[in-house]
């Protein structure tokens, strides 16, 4: 597969700018040979708008899915992207992620369950891990933000069958052990690709740390960014995960009768 991961600023509360911006950005993973594009948390809305995130969140069918549909079914390019769900019930909305293929079919969409701080004050928290979907080769999981950082979401995605975890995040400058560390380590510890995409600049006075980056399962990356917009394509082959098995045999090795105690904490 051939993923293009955009790190980008974009339009916080504008999104009719982000559509116009991917629009562009999907013309050009097209002639480049791209087959997904990756963007980041909150991406269509954006992630410091508290105070009209009411007004920007959409029900997953909304008129914005429905355009980032047809923009990938006319470039043939998968889209994977961040937004604000609206709550059917009227509560606070979700934080989700969508997957629409490059036939612009909608294949999940996912709503975080790991809220980070001040998140749980304004989106409501979804109440699964979601599925492993099905894209080309790959056996695609979604993730968002602060929920790699979670050991025990990762495994449980693995053992579901992913090899491949997207990442859509927001993470900010203090956090960048992230970025360095904690996503090469998932990596090697699952024998997974990790394609992780952050926002980049300043929103509204928060400034986003960029360092988007793919890894792959021997924890070393096969792209990344620097702090300021890119468009990083990679390729990435399933065969690699084969030569590095007996390598890294941390999946069979496990001992799921010791482990009673994570769920049970």
């Amino acid at each position: 597969m051939q993923l293009a991961i955009w790190q980008t600023q974009g339009h916080p509360a504008d999104p009719a700018a982000n559509l116009a911006a991917l629009e562009a950005r999907l013309a050009e993973v097209a002639r480049i040979g791209g087959e997904l594009l990756l963007c980041p948390e909150l991406w269509l809305c954006g992630y410091n708008v508290a105070d009209q995130l009411a007004d920007l969140a959409e029900p997953a069918d909304g008129p914005s899915a429905q355009r980032i549909a047809e923009l990938a079914r006319r470039h043939g390019v998968a889209v994977c992207y961040g937004y604000a769900e609206r709550h059917p019930e009227g509560s606070r909305p979700y934080l989700s992620v969508q997957l629409i293929d490059g036939e612009g079919r909608r294949l999940a969409n996912y709503r975080k369950t790991h809220l980070f701080a001040a998140e749980q004050e304004l989106f409501s928290p979804g109440d699964s891990l979601p599925p492993p979907v099905r894209l080309g080769a790959w056996n695609i999981g979604l993730l968002l933000g602060v929920e790699l950082e979670y050991p025990e979401a990762v495994r449980s995605l693995v053992l579901g069958g992913v090899d491949l975890l997207l990442v859509p995040t927001a993470l900010t400058p203090e956090y960048a052990v992230v970025a360095q560390s904690v996503v090469p380590a998932r990596a090697v510890e699952n024998q997974i690709f990790v394609a992780y995409c952050d926002r980049c600049g300043e929103e509204r006075g928060l400034e986003f740390l960029g360092g988007s980056r793919a890894v792959g399962p021997d924890g070393q990356a096969l792209a990344f960014a620097n702090g300021a917009e890119s468009l990083l394509l990679v390729r990435l082959d399933p065969a690699r995960r084969g030569k590095l098995a007996e390598r890294f045999p941390y999946l069979p090795g496990r001992r799921p009768a010791l482990y009673g105690a994570l769920v049970e904490a």
